[in-house]
């Protein structure tokens, strides 16, 4: 694949230090787990064609919940150094021969298209890049003692930052080369490339591209998060669909045995439905009917989660974020409670969130009606959106 550009998203690292009962890069931000914002940079990259995370061994599960969906290469498990997760993730590569690769730590979750495309560009132009930013701080060092040694020349200091992007080969070549020496101590790929023998260049890195260490990263990555995303949005959906012929009803993408079928729009799932409507209407874009209409016979029998993951894509496509979605379901039978979990669960999936941002209730209408006489299912929705402020 000669001129493909790979990327490496490094998260083999155990990253307790930040708090909380997972490794920081399974932690959500915004509902949304860093390792999937990281993963997100590359995936969603026109210039990006191969992704490869890299993971412990003992993340398999969270890094497939964190990551489903998403267009990446089957993960490998990393060594006991980072240099060693970053070689493996390279020799997964090799069988494609990419042309450029970029190497970031999952932990930094902030970095802008604009910088991966710029990482691109200065590994075409140079062979090896890394971003990096200009020291403001005074910076010296101390003895043993802890007395002042000596007080460096900023200006010609930068603190680096991922991704660092490189010619395939030439970064491949280097790591084999220090793990025959027996080397394993190298931090980052830009200090390796350098023992190997290359010449690095540094491209300018972006202020915000921090990397989550701490507890207190976190706390001041969540209030800048909530900041950019100041223009909460709410919307509603209602859907109905009555009864017909059938062995099971499709509610919120997952399927139910029942004596009869719902009817109508595609596989009348009617709280998915509910659901599309409502996050459309967050976003003042119409409803399902505009863009997928009855009329249409390719929508015929089609699964509603296509709709549920095309309106997450339009809040996604504005910058945005789901914050909370919520359906409640309307019907004497089947019974809903014991399946509940399953449909918050599949929900979740579907909108790239996490499952403790979807309710799902259900009632009956106290035999009233036509949903009390048992002719039809009815739901509502109510879908959180934040989106950035558009002025």
């Amino acid at each position: 694949m000669a001129g493909v550009v790979a990327a490496v998203v490094v998260a083999a690292g155990r990253g307790f230090r930040a708090g909380g009962e997972l490794p920081k890069q399974y932690r959500t931000l915004g509902g949304i787990p860093v390792i999937r914002q990281s993963l997100a940079k590359f995936v969603d990259h026109a210039e990006v064609g191969l992704v490869q995370p890299v993971i412990h061994r003992d993340d398999a599960e969270l890094c497939a919940s964190a990551s489903a969906g998403m267009r990446i290469l089957a993960p490998v498990f990393g060594g006991k150094t980072r240099q060693e997760s970053v070689h493996a993730g390279l020799e997964a590569l090799a069988p494609y021969q990419p042309s450029i690769v970029l190497v970031h730590d999952a932990a930094r979750p902030f970095a802008s298209a604009d910088l991966v495309s710029r990482a691109i560009a200065a590994a075409a132009k140079d062979g090896a890049a890394i971003p990096g930013l200009a020291v403001t701080d005074t910076v010296k060092t101390v003895d043993a003692q802890g007395r002042v040694a000596e007080t460096l020349d900023r200006a010609r200091l930068r603190t680096i930052q991922t991704p660092q992007a490189f010619n395939f080969a030439a970064l491949l070549a280097a790591h084999r080369k220090a793990g025959a020496a027996g080397r394993d101590d190298f931090t980052d790929d830009a200090a390796l490339t350098e023992w190997a023998g290359m010449a690095v260049s540094v491209f300018e890195g972006e202020a915000g591209n921090i990397k989550l260490t701490t507890a207190d990263d976190f706390v001041r990555a969540e209030a800048k998060d909530l900041a950019a995303l100041g223009d909460v949005r709410i919307g509603t959906g209602y859907d109905v669909h009555v009864f017909g012929d059938g062995d099971h009803v499709t509610l919120g993408g997952v399927r139910i045995p029942f004596e009869r079928g719902l009817s109508g729009h595609s596989d009348a799932d009617v709280a998915l439905h509910a659901l599309v409507d409502a996050i459309l209407g967050a976003l003042a874009d119409g409803d399902i009917g505009s863009h997928f209409p009855p009329s249409d016979p390719q929508w015929r029998g089609a699964s509603s989660d296509r709709f549920l993951a095309f309106a997450v894509e339009r809040v996604r496509a504005r910058g945005g974020r789901i914050a909370h979605l919520d359906i409640t379901i309307v019907c004497e039978a089947p019974r809903i409670g014991p399946h509940r979990d399953a449909i918050r669960a599949r929900v979740a999936e579907i909108a790239g969130i996490t499952a403790d941002r979807v309710g799902v209730k259900a009632t009956t209408s106290e035999q009233l009606g036509f949903t009390g006489r048992g002719e039809g299912m009815v739901a509502f929705a109510t879908a959180t959106v934040r989106l950035p402020w558009s002025g």
